[in-house]
């Protein structure tokens, strides 16, 4: 399946792909996550990218589309791909129709993930991080064995710089400035399909019945 998931920073998108990319075999494709890796290598893009991360910004046009352009020709997309956390603007999700006719490629719906704004902040101000291995884990629902240890690897888990309430907050208000009109833009496309829902079993499903 070739699918986009739309909702603001944790209503679960990254859930969501993981549980559907065992259907068919789909790839992820997360640009927080290819930008973090970026980050974390020190690239020239990653140094360009962090400044905005850290405060919950967006990064800019010109860098995310290069992104998703090299992605979406890799061999493993030929299965189907799930972009989660893109487009996030009009004009990113216009740039991206373009390069899906120059490639010849077909999204078969736009999937948005609608969940209140209280759940959104306690889901991401008790959410943990792997420094090491980007393990997530919840201090509520899913903590380390250890405090602040990996399970996994050993490596030191913390807050995302990007994961405190007020830059959750400007995230938030930036999502509803710029990528919440994208579900107007989907619907006059003829691709939306809106659940309500915060169980992500509840959202695979909904999507299973309108793909099958």
């Amino acid at each position: 399946m070739k699918l986009i998931l739309l909702g603001a920073p944790g209503a679960g998108k990254g859930t969501v792909a993981k549980l559907l990319t065992k259907l068919d075999g789909s790839v992820q494709i997360s640009t927080g996550d290819i930008l973090r890796s970026a980050v974390a290598a020190g690239t020239q893009l990653g140094k360009q990218a962090e400044v905005a991360m850290k405060t919950g910004d967006l990064v800019s046009d010109e860098l995310i589309m290069g992104i998703m352009e090299e992605r979406l020709k890799e061999d493993d997309c030929k299965s189907g791909y799930l972009l989660d956390g893109f487009p996030r603007t009009i004009p990113q999700a216009k740039a991206l129709k373009t390069l899906l006719d120059q490639i010849g490629e077909k999204l078969d719906a736009v999937v948005e993930i609608d969940v209140p704004k209280d759940v959104i902040l306690d889901r991401l101000t008790t959410r943990r991080t792997c420094s090491k291995c980007g393990a997530i884990y919840n201090v509520k629902s899913n903590p380390t064995k250890i405090q602040d240890v990996c399970d996994k690897c050993g490596g030191a888990v913390a807050q995302r710089d990007d994961e405190t309430e007020e830059a959750i907050s400007n995230r938030l208000n930036v999502y509803n400035k710029q990528t919440a009109p994208l579900v107007d833009f989907y619907q006059a496309e003829g691709l939306l399909l809106s659940v309500d829902a915060l169980s992500s079993d509840a959202v695979v499903d909904a999507i299973k019945a309108k793909i099958n």
